[in-house]
């Protein structure tokens, strides 16, 4: 079965919509048909609100008839990640302990996609409260790779990675504490942004560590990733970290190219762990961008090496505090006992997973009395070290590149007993929620196994102008790549 809409990017179907050639409605359609053919298989959804999204795309067609403009999304279907809130709707982070939960309001991030005309048409899979690499830890049980079914997607945002390579939505967006984006893009072979700390709103994200936290899209290409960003980003006042000045135009610097860039590739993070296969596209694509007129050279940012070990204490311990709140009380499950204390225990034990409660206790540990100096202090030294040496780095590159992920797509249940060599898939892409600037995936080739290989590019805080630039380099150059179909065969 070969679908039209396949290769249809965002750009395209807002053009097309805006200008009155092709109806929400119609766009919509196959991608529904998409997911309803294949979703069952993979899991990407967690909820799938199509009577909604029907409802959206014939509105937005109402207005176009009208003689409105919808915005610069017009009619393009998009999936969010289920720790967005949306009003109304089942938000549930893939955890039982929000079981029931509908918010009462929408996430700025979602109130800014449905005012730029995009379409929700459902809330993704992701670990429970974004706390993984494989979209294993789900309540409702794992995603599955759409170019392997036997394959992890990555994680956190599996569900939306899968969603976007599967072609049940050309965009989707996510959220990324310590590579929840791009980890899962690189995994699935899509784009995958982390943006600057604060340069989206977190308003309305169901917290996980909130000095580590953003939201970024996921798309099939960099100009795609671009507009979704464009639309999400700027001031909220409703989030106290948000940047007060607005969001750089990103569209419009794809087509500048690299010449005089200087980019700088990571040493620490292309040796040792990183498989010979994704070690070579790294390689492969820094050699790209030095043909594309960039100057390229090899860059240390030392501290690197212990963003894993600072990462693992500073996240839980936010993390321990943040879902201190689901006490059963003031939503959610709630298992009834004798006690006030006993029934919070009960509602706990019976809500939260393994890996939820294991970030909890290691959480509460490292900032409890006699032991928060030893550990979370010093992890936060470590954090400013990780931040001195990066801006070093960015004192003689514009822009730095390493591996996304250290391996491509593994086997699903292949690390699920064994926490540390799961947590080892974040160590590339960790450093940068450490210091908040941005990041973002690439797709560049396969693996020795066929499966896609993402190229990480970093950029200082606010650095999206030539980190974008990088990336359009980066998709121009890399290997012709096969893109998955919604009927899950491949395509050159």
């Amino acid at each position: 079965m070969s679908t039209s809409h396949g290769t249809a990017t965002a750009v395209d179907i807002a053009a097309a919509v805006r200008a009155g050639e092709r109806s929400a409605v119609e766009v919509l359609e196959p991608y529904l048909a998409a997911i309803e053919a294949r979703d069952a298989e993979l899991h990407a959804f967690n909820l799938v609100t199509a009577d909604e999204a029907r409802d959206a795309a014939a509105a937005l067609d109402r207005r176009v008839a009208a003689g409105e403009d919808p915005g610069p999304l017009a009619g393009v279907p998009v999936a969010l990640k289920d720790n967005l809130c949306t009003r109304g709707v089942p938000t549930t982070c893939s955890s039982r302990i929000l079981e029931g939960w509908r918010p009462p309001y929408d996430a700025t991030v979602v109130a800014r996609l449905t005012a730029a005309g995009a379409v929700s048409v459902g809330k993704t899979n992701l670990d429970e409260f974004a706390m993984g690499s494989s979209t294993e830890n789900s309540a409702f049980g794992p995603t599955r790779n759409p170019h392997d079914p036997t394959r992890v997607p990555g994680g956190s945002s599996g569900g939306s990675a899968a969603a976007v390579a599967a072609g049940f939505a050309p965009v989707a967006l996510g959220s990324d504490t310590g590579g929840s984006i791009r980890q899962p893009a690189a995994l699935c072979g899509v784009v995958g942004v982390k943006p600057t700390y604060g340069l989206v709103s977190r308003y309305g994200l169901v917290a996980f560590a909130s000095s580590l936290d953003q939201i970024g899209p996921f798309a099939t290409t960099v100009r795609d990733a671009a507009l979704l960003l464009e639309v999400i980003a700027g001031h909220d006042p409703c989030d106290s970290t948000s940047i007060p000045q607005p969001a750089p135009g990103l569209v419009d610097v794809l087509d500048r190219g690299v010449e005089g860039l200087r980019v700088g590739v990571i040493a620490e993070l292309t040796g040792e762990g990183i498989a010979p296969d994704v070690a070579r596209r790294v390689t492969e694509a820094a050699e790209a961008l030095e043909r594309a007129g960039a100057t390229v050279g090899e860059a240390s940012v030392p501290a690197a090496a212990l963003g894993l070990s600072a990462y693992y204490l500073i996240a839980p311990a936010e993390a321990s505090s943040n879902l201190a709140r689901y006490d059963g009380v003031r939503y959610g499950l709630r298992v009834d006992a004798r006690t006030t204390g006993e029934m919070m225990e009960a509602s706990r034990t019976a809500g939260f997973g393994d890996e939820v409660k294991r970030r909890i206790m290691l959480g509460t540990y490292a900032l409890s009395a006699g032991y928060r100096d030893a550990y979370y202090g010093k992890a936060l030294r470590v954090r400013t070290l990780i931040a001195r040496d990066f801006a070093a780095a960015y004192e003689r590159f514009d822009v730095l590149l390493s591996p996304t992920s250290p391996t491509t797509a593994f086997p699903i249940g292949d690390k699920a007993a064994d926490p540390l060599s799961m947590y080892l898939n974040d160590v590339c892409t960790i450093p940068t929620n450490l210091v908040g600037d941005a990041a973002m995936s690439v797709p560049f080739g396969t693996g020795d196994d066929g499966l896609p290989v993402g190229v990480q590019v970093l950029a200082p805080a606010l650095g999206e102008v030539p980190m974008f630039r990088v990336g359009a380099a980066l998709e121009a150059a890399a290997p012709g790549a096969a893109a998955v179909r919604p009927d899950g065969e491949e395509q050159p």
